[in-house]
């Protein structure tokens, strides 16, 4: 196993474990005692009805989300049971980085976001006994989870926030993931997935890092030098303090593992590849939520998928941290609170 002292509960806090046993992934391959790691925060009431689940995005875990939840916020954990599910890969839960072998590293299987939903599904209804999910809600690839909870299961939940993602993955979207995948199988030392430490493929993930500082943020956060607004001194300071800092210490093949997944989103796949049939499914109330200048899953994209929800709006929040305005490093958590408290006073009927 490639230990990482990254993936830590030293570093991200105590996570929950749950046993899914030999778990048979979408694409037919069996991933052996299979764990899916989680957080909670507040808790679960007697009716067992006042559950939201907040899943991650791509290169985060279960403590990624954990800045939105608090007392008086609209996730409150005075009021909800909150649920922060790792995805399959991320480095807690079964990932390449701590499966043991012969599925380690570069062997380890793909796995789908239908995999992952399935895994929480069964954390919700075998171990919680939860049957009704208030919400539903994530950002980039946790929004393409929350569209797979929605359309895979419509009479569980009663609302969703799919925030800065997409229900398929659009080919402009698979081509970016598979350019940050190159720029990470490209290090020298990557080995086909079996180097020995991540450490050693350090080039690569620098490389990765550039890329995503051209495609994370847009072209007017650095003409204004937004940066300089966080810290940074020169445009230099800004690739390597944010960018480098956040990705160098993250496992490729974990990384790699979350994109194959992100680039095969495909709500459709319910609907023998019809996107507008696969929507339509959707019985919660829906606020599809972008960000503008987001180059990576850009507004119109997602208002397009939006027309085909029923009992939907589109909403825009501002910024100019574009797809990574889930980071909150300006206004976008106060813009993002009152679309989330708005969406949780909705009064919601899904008998349709």
């Amino acid at each position: 196993m490639n230990a990482n002292e990254y993936y830590s509960e030293k570093i991200h806090g105590h996570h929950h474990t749950f046993e899914l046993g030999n778990f048979v992934l979408e694409m037919g391959e069996t991933l052996r005692n299979a764990k899916l790691l989680y957080k909670t925060h507040g808790k679960l009431n007697e009716k067992k009805d006042n559950a939201i689940l907040f899943p991650h995005m791509w290169s985060g875990n279960s403590s990624s989300m954990e800045g939105f939840i608090g007392s008086g916020r609209p996730l409150d954990p005075d009021k909800y049971f909150i649920i922060l599910p790792g995805m399959l890969g991320n480095g807690f839960s079964s990932s390449p980085s701590n499966t043991p072998e012969p599925h380690d590293r570069g062997a380890f299987p793909n796995v789908t976001i239908g995999d992952d939903v399935v895994a929480q599904h069964r954390l919700i209804t075998e171990y919680f006994g939860i049957t009704e999910l208030q919400l539903v809600l994530g950002w980039s690839m946790g929004a393409q989870q929350t569209y797979e909870w929605a359309v895979r299961f419509p009479d569980m939940v009663k609302r969703i926030a799919p925030i800065a993602g997409t229900a398929k993955v659009t080919p402009h979207n698979a081509l970016w993931v598979t350019s940050h995948e190159d720029a990470l199988k490209s290090d020298p030392n990557f080995n086909n997935g079996f180097y020995n430490n991540s450490g050693e493929c350090h080039a690569g993930l620098r490389r990765h890092s550039r890329l995503w500082g051209v495609m994370g943020l847009c072209q007017e956060f650095y003409y204004r030098e937004t940066w300089r607004s966080i810290g940074f001194s020169s445009l230099q300071d800004f690739q390597i303090g944010f960018w480098d800092n956040y990705f160098l210490p993250m496992d490729p093949n974990n990384l790699i593992c979350m994109g194959w997944k992100w680039r095969h989103g495909d709500v459709s796949r319910h609907c023998n590849g019809s996107l507008k049939d696969a929507l339509s499914r959707i019985k919660a109330k829906t606020y599809v939520i972008s960000f503008t200048h987001d180059m990576s899953f850009p507004p119109e994209h997602s208002e397009a998928e939006q027309r085909m929800i029923p009992n939907s709006e589109f909403h825009l929040v501002d910024t100019l941290w574009a797809h990574f305005g889930m980071f909150c490093l300006a206004d976008e958590g106060v813009q993002i609170d009152k679309l989330l408290q708005k969406l949780l006073n909705e009064d919601i009927d899904l008998s349709f």
